[in-house]
């Protein structure tokens, strides 16, 4: 493993190199730029392709192209480009093309300001764009984990054939810190189901369009039983220090981070506070939290940089057996560690 104290915007591009992606298509957004400059440089080298498209909707339908060919590929963007691309995201879900996409959260609505916010759950969580379609999404909480996230997304895009995203934050994309690189190039795997313009893949199609509504509707029965499967198999989280706790923050992302140490000052003052962090926010931990609510838990906490986009999936997840509180930031301001502290003491205080 080679280490390097990079900035997790540019972890992600090495990443990608690394898992095998050749072709980048993007169009550059604060706070996510740096994942086009980088790749601007580093794909070139490699004998890739780095494509700066004439806009977001250009971008996510190159993406398109290229995963029909059978490349892996990428793009990534910051909530307006986001916005501008769920067509597009929309059309990759329809069919069944392999894709990852990065999202470097900023704060919103509108053109908002470019610091760091978690505005844009619901929009990659939740679909984004019409249909009845899902999107793994992974949530690094450190530039270590913005390079283990994104070579973990290619390889879950290629398994489960859909679209992978890195959804992160502008203060954990601009944060430089360690990060242990693999040593090698790990080959992407051969699609027999793609298109490559030759006689052997003549007999392929790859299309989102289906005229007759059986076809459609199988397609879509297709798609919810795939779902279902990433839901069983593949929910992540990272407990920490809730083996005891009677209250549990749910948070991801650099959020977590700050929790980590508001829950350390709240263990000091006697209080039993752990955190569950969600790894994956579709498929959402459902299962450990259900442990969580069926044990010695007695409350939840949900802190995030937004107006509580993820505290119905917990509410939801423990099947509204215990109370869920929440505390949330706005406007690109990450919360300090004394506004969770005080959150946490005051739903003690409603417990009590």
């Amino acid at each position: 493993m080679k280490k390097e104290l990079i900035k997790g915007n540019e972890a992600v591009v090495k990443a990608a190199i690394l898992a095998g992606c050749t072709h980048y298509f993007g169009y550059p957004i604060t706070p996510a730029s740096e994942i086009a400059q980088a790749a601007a440089h580093f794909f070139p080298l490699i004998g890739g392709t780095f494509v700066q498209a004439e806009s977001e909707v250009a971008a996510i339908n190159m993406v398109y192209g290229a995963a029909s060919a059978g490349r892996r590929t990428m793009t990534a963007s910051s909530g307006p480009g986001l916005s501008l691309k769920q067509e597009g995201i929309s059309y990759l879900a329809g069919a069944e093309l392999p894709s990852v996409i990065v999202d470097v959260m900023r704060a919103g609505p509108g053109l908002g300001n470019i610091w760091p916010e978690q505005g844009d759950y619901n929009q990659m969580v939740k679909g984004g764009g019409h249909g009845n379609y899902k999107n793994i999404v992974l949530a690094p909480n450190s530039a270590q984990e913005m390079c283990d996230f994104t070579i973990l997304a290619f390889e879950l895009s290629d398994h489960y054939r859909c679209t992978a995203v890195v959804l992160t934050d502008g203060s954990i994309g601009q944060t430089m810190e360690p990060v242990e690189f693999p040593d090698h190039v790990k080959p992407a795997p051969a699609k027999d189901w793609a298109v490559r313009g030759d006689a052997e893949t003549r007999k392929n199609l790859v299309s989102s369009i289906y005229m007759s509504t059986e076809t459609l509707r199988a397609l879509n029965e297709r798609l919810q039983k795939k779902y279902a499967e990433i839901e069983a198999r593949e929910q992540r989280w990272e407990d920490y220090r809730d083996d005891d706790a009677e209250l549990v923050i749910v948070a991801y992302g650099v959020t977590s981070r700050v929790a980590e140490n508001a829950i350390e000052e709240l263990r000091r003052k006697g209080l039993k506070v752990g955190m569950l962090r969600p790894k994956t926010l579709f498929p959402f931990p459902k299962k450990r939290l259900q442990e969580l609510a069926a044990g010695r838990v007695r409350r939840f906490l949900v802190a995030e940089m937004s107006n509580g986009q993820m505290i119905d999936d917990v509410k939801l997840a423990i099947e509204h057996k215990k109370p869920v509180d929440f505390y949330g930031t706005y406007g690109g301001k990450l919360p300090a560690v004394e506004e969770i502290v005080d959150a946490v003491e005051t739903a003690y205080n409603r417990q009590s």
